[in-house]
């Protein structure tokens, strides 16, 4: 079984709701940034330690959390070490809009996974696009990065669609999957 850990940051708690489903899937642990960009002490150990990695953040502005970038940058050690060469990565980000330029945050993710030698895994399933399609359908905003999330802003984690959080599930087995054909 591969060691997997999602890290996130979430501003007001639907990225959290996002992570734990991610999780649940990949059968993963959770590694929250807190509110000061910093994670738990031991944290960086255990991602040394992971077979696979899941980057999870929310979009504001256009590009993941500051958090979420504090994050990244602190991740400077591991990268000239290359303690993350060859980890599975993905990723995950949510954003109040249907669109609201969460591939950009995506792509910041992929580019960091990249940076650091790793494999990134992408969404993998097709989109909902017809007429027929809602919002209870899996990957009914049409990523293929990664897991792309809407939360309404004035709607709570729990009434983030339905189709979002079991695309989110779906994503979390997938990258165990890659993780488990790789680590074997």
């Amino acid at each position: 079984m591969p060691k997997i850990y999602v890290v996130y940051h979430s501003g007001y708690g639907h990225a959290r709701r996002v992570a734990e489903e991610v999780a649940k899937g990949a059968n993963a642990e959770l590694l929250q940034i807190e509110a000061s960009g910093e994670l738990p002490e031991g944290a960086m150990e255990k991602l040394a330690s992971a077979d696979a990695i899941i980057f999870g953040a929310p979009t504001y502005m256009g590009s993941p959390s500051w958090q979420f970038k504090k994050f990244a940058e602190s991740t400077s050690k591991a990268w000239f070490t290359r303690a993350w060469q060859d980890k599975v990565f993905g990723g995950f980000t949510v954003s109040a809009s249907l669109n609201g330029d969460k591939q950009v945050s995506l792509i910041s993710m992929q580019t960091l996974a990249s940076q650091h030698g790793g494999i990134w895994v992408s969404l993998g399933f097709l989109p909902a696009n017809s007429r027929a399609a809602t919002r209870k359908d899996v990957n009914n905003l049409g990523g293929s990065v990664g897991l792309l999330v809407q939360a309404a802003s004035d709607a709570g984690a729990d009434e983030i669609p339905s189709g979002d959080l079991e695309t989110a599930h779906l994503y979390g087995e997938r990258v165990a999957g890659v993780a488990r054909k790789l680590v074997a």
